[in-house]
């Protein structure tokens, strides 16, 4: 049977410095990659969560006005 342990921080960074150069460059740009994907992601959210919203008064006041400009576009 076997046991699975959960790496620590400095077993991985060894296990990272027994790699060739290459393939360092490559897991670091790897990472930069993933870890600038995951700002923008938590960003945007953040940006939508925090966006302000409209309340059904607020809804209704601007679907009035849009309906008077397309009756006067009309005429």
């Amino acid at each position: 049977m076997k046991t699975k342990t959960k790496p620590n921080y400095q077993q991985v960074l060894k296990l990272i410095h027994q790699l060739p150069e290459k393939e360092i460059e490559s897991l670091a740009t790897a990472l930069q990659s993933e870890m600038t994907s995951k700002k923008t992601t938590s960003s945007l959210q953040a940006i939508l969560l925090d966006a302000p919203t409209w309340t059904d008064d607020d809804l209704s006041t601007y679907q009035e006005a849009r309906d008077g400009i397309n009756e006067s576009r009309l005429a």
